[in-house]
């Protein structure tokens, strides 16, 4: 009796681990850990089932379209930044090629500039060596003149004229070391206007006023 017993738990309990097994292989089937889906395919559709296939429970695509779409995800998240550093390279080369460009404008200004300031200085040389060649010819011309001839050729120039003419024979006189016209000449003109030319002469004036 106890045999028969110990026979029929023995029974039981291996139907119990016949039922666990298949259970597990029927939910690691779903789960889609092994490969059961002929073995088990009668049992899904008694319950309405469907199978899982390669993928996981909580995944929608493949593994590799995922590590795929990572590296396809990761090469344009590296281009997009190589654009942007691009963009901001090409900004800053533009700014810089304006601020040449300003430079090259401010230096082309400043050259036109001096030029002309070249020209204006030159222009004046000229003048101020013409003038004192004519002023060298003129006292010249009127210190070989007789002195009541030379007095009349001043009196119809201006005082800043005169001095000059003046200034001029002293140094002509001084350097062939003969004497100087000048005061013969101020001795012949009305006394107001050779006060006049003296007191000019004195001061040292720039101009006439």
């Amino acid at each position: 009796m106890a045999r028969a017993n110990n026979l029929g738990k023995s029974i039981v309990l291996l139907i119990l681990i016949i039922i666990l097994v298949l259970g597990g292989l029927l939910w690691f089937d779903y789960l889609g850990v092994i490969k059961a889906k002929k073995l088990f395919a009668p049992v899904y559709k008694m319950f309405g089932l469907e199978p899982q296939t390669s993928l996981t429970a909580t995944q929608t695509k493949p593994l590799t379209a995922n590590l795929d779409d990572d590296r396809l995800a990761k090469r344009l998240e590296a281009l997009d930044i190589r654009a942007q550093e691009l963009d901001k390279r090409e900004s800053d080369v533009s700014r810089l090629e304006n601020q040449n460009e300003e430079i090259a404008r401010e230096l082309e200004d400043r050259k036109k500039s001096q030029d002309e300031r070249e020209k204006t200085f030159i222009a004046m040389q000229k003048s101020y060596d013409d003038r004192e060649e004519n002023i060298k010819k003129n006292a010249s011309n009127l210190a070989a003149m007789p002195p009541a001839t030379a007095v009349a050729q001043l009196l119809q120039m201006d005082d800043q004229d005169i001095i000059d003419i003046l200034r001029k024979e002293d140094e002509i006189a001084a350097e062939s070391k003969t004497a100087s016209m000048t005061s013969v000449w101020l001795m012949n003109m009305p006394a107001d206007r050779a006060a006049t030319v003296q007191r000019k002469m004195a001061n040292k004036p720039e101009s006439l006023d």
